[in-house]
């Protein structure tokens, strides 16, 4: 959400490659290529508002692989992150050759990316980007927009069909002027299987004017296309008063069982609400839905810097979700804190008969004696699981200059039986990240599977003047470890 004005890099395409420009301190990120760059806005594009924008700020990222193509990725992040929620724009960036380079695009999902009121894109700001590939090979962008100074919010997506190269005008899938109303935390996915079919699930809260008062709700909502064209949204589940659901995301099985997984809240207005992971299941591509099956309590209680206690924002209240397209085992990765344990690790949970029940939490990071965070989960043939996460492990304590963050990959061929993990580079200092009183890379990142080798696309910190983080991937053809 932010600024105006796109440069002619972008105007151009802007290709990048590896590297992080000149920094006095060895580059972390050898072996990675830098997707996103510095802000392709002028400052205040889209008018004064309230925050502070952090320009050159890039979080939050999503990718997705093109099914009839495999080195054919798409990506999107946040651009410009404000203080106070949202960002300037949606950047994207789209790659033919599994991720080497890249091409730069800006959506007009904001008024600094050129949306207006004729465009369905007359917002401030815009978040939670997520794409999907549709089974023929459209590509598809949703985001959640809003404005910084009135109760306007809507969810919107977009498609492309020229492989993200350009981006449709966005379609409204739901919009709200009610400042005790706001929707929340959608995610994307596509039929792998009909191209005519895709899905967006979201939460949409009420009660926002009275929050510690007992009255609020955040029922699920949901949207699909049938032959391409957006249905009206509906709500899918309701817990009630004083309860909501969010971070849902909807994952297809094999024989075409949807199974949507999300945080459920209860006591919502209250100091201690409860956490618990669950998941609907529709067999229907999505006309109904089964009552919610609770899979485990979710218990993250944060990440702080050792040296100077400023939090971490991660992905905490957030759960990932992943299937295996051969076997139908589906796996659920989220940040939590294991019994015997005061401070947060990856946990996971498998099901392998549709949704309908599933295996105890299992603490899966490779460093169990630090804190781990923010994990994406994905499947690749032959139903090796992979979970990128970040973790503390090489912080020390020793020097307060720095908080080192590490960037992991952990891979299980046993069904997540037994893990081993790999650095994704080399740990890298998180206190460029700080967004006022707390450090973010987004609330998720980014997992896909190309030519069979895993692609993390990450956020890292970086020490490039005012562009201090950027989006990450390993390339399919970089060396697997």
């Amino acid at each position: 959400m932010g600024h105006e004005v796109e440069r002619l890099i972008i105007a151009l395409g802007l290709v990048t490659g590896a590297g992080c420009g000149d920094n006095l301190q060895p580059d972390p990120f050898v072996g990675l290529v830098r997707v996103s760059g510095p802000s392709p806005f002028a400052e205040l594009c889209a008018g004064r508002q309230q925050g502070t924008n952090f320009s050159g700020i890039e979080v939050e990222p999503s990718v997705a692989v093109d099914p009839t193509n495999a080195s054919h990725l798409v990506g999107a992040w946040q651009q410009d992150r404000w203080s106070n929620g949202g960002s300037n724009a949606i950047g994207t960036g789209v790659s033919f050759d599994g991720g080497a380079t890249w091409t730069q695009r800006t959506p007009p999902f904001s008024r600094c990316a050129g949306g207006d009121a004729g465009n369905h894109g007359d917002y401030d700001r815009a978040t939670d980007p997520w794409v999907a590939f549709a089974a023929d090979g459209t590509a598809f962008l949703s985001a959640l927009v809003f404005d910084s100074t009135t109760a306007r919010s809507a969810m919107v997506a977009s498609r492309s069909s020229d492989g993200g190269l350009t981006w449709s005008d966005p379609t409204v899938l739901r919009a709200d002027d009610d400042p005790d109303v706001t929707n929340d935390k959608e995610a994307i996915t596509a039929d792998p299987m009909d191209p005519g079919r895709v899905y967006v699930v979201w939460d949409r809260l009420t009660g926002l004017t009275r929050p510690a008062e007992p009255l609020s709700t955040g029922p699920t909502w949901f949207t699909r296309t049938t032959d391409g064209v957006w249905e009206a949204a509906r709500p899918i589940f309701d817990p009630g008063i004083d309860a909501q659901t969010i971070g849902s995301v909807i994952v297809v099985l094999p024989d075409g069982t949807l199974v949507n997984a999300f945080n459920l809240i209860t006591s919502s207005s209250s100091m201690a609400p409860v956490n618990t992971l669950a998941a609907i299941r529709s067999t229907d591509k999505g006309l109904t839905w089964s009552a919610p099956i609770l899979i485990a309590p979710m218990n993250a209680v944060g990440v702080r810097d050792p040296n100077n206690r400023e939090g971490v924002r991660s992905g905490t209240v957030l759960p990932e979700i992943a299937v295996d397209r051969g076997s139908g085992a589906i796996y659920i990765a989220w940040e939590d804190v294991r019994p015997g344990k005061t401070f947060d690790g990856i946990a996971l949970v498998t099901s392998r008969d549709g949704g309908l029940s599933w295996s105890a939490p299992a603490l899966i990071n490779g460093g169990p004696d630090s804190s781990a965070f923010t994990p994406t989960v994905a499947v690749a043939a032959g139903g090796v699981v992979g979970v990128t996460y970040y973790d503390l492990r090489d912080a020390d304590l020793a020097d307060a200059s720095m908080f080192r963050t590490s960037a992991w990959l952990a891979t299980s061929y046993d069904g997540g039986l037994t893990w081993r993990d790999e650095p994704l580079g080399s740990s890298f200092d998180l206190r460029p990240a700080s967004i006022v009183d707390a450090y973010f890379l987004g609330d998720y990142q980014g997992l896909v599977v190309s030519a069979g080798a895993f692609v993390p696309f990450f956020v890292g910190a970086t020490l490039d003047g005012d562009d201090k983080t950027d989006v990450f991937v390993r390339p399919a053809n970089e060396p697997q470890r």
